[in-house]
């Protein structure tokens, strides 16, 4: 079963065109088989959580929390490493900020 806060390898279908592409990705919630995914990339002149090579990441990254997209259960190849306690809290609020706005 996948957690909120697992960074995963999953198969991503691109919106533009029907190519796909294995993605790392941050596990937001799981259900029904279906997974809430926030993408994440290794440009980091993006905006983001920015996610560092000693918390797991191959690479120094950004949790893109503007790319957030639901994947099948099937296309999750694998867990790469888990998020700590700090970085799931500061995801929280990232996107409780961002989310804010639907209270109005």
């Amino acid at each position: 079963m996948l957690e909120p806060g697992d960074i995963i390898l999953t198969k991503v279908q691109y919106t533009d065109t029907f190519e796909i592409k294995r993605r790392p990705a941050l596990v937001l919630f799981e259900e029904m088989n279906n997974v809430v995914i926030a993408g994440i990339t290794s440009n980091l002149k993006m905006d983001g959580v920015p996610l560092s090579k000693e918390e797991g990441a191959i690479k120094e990254s950004v949790i893109k929390l503007n790319y957030i997209f639901t994947v099948s259960k099937l296309m999750v190849e694998k867990v790469l490493f888990k998020l700590n306690k700090e970085k799931k809290m500061k995801v929280y609020e990232e996107l409780n900020d961002k989310l804010s706005d639907l209270k109005r």
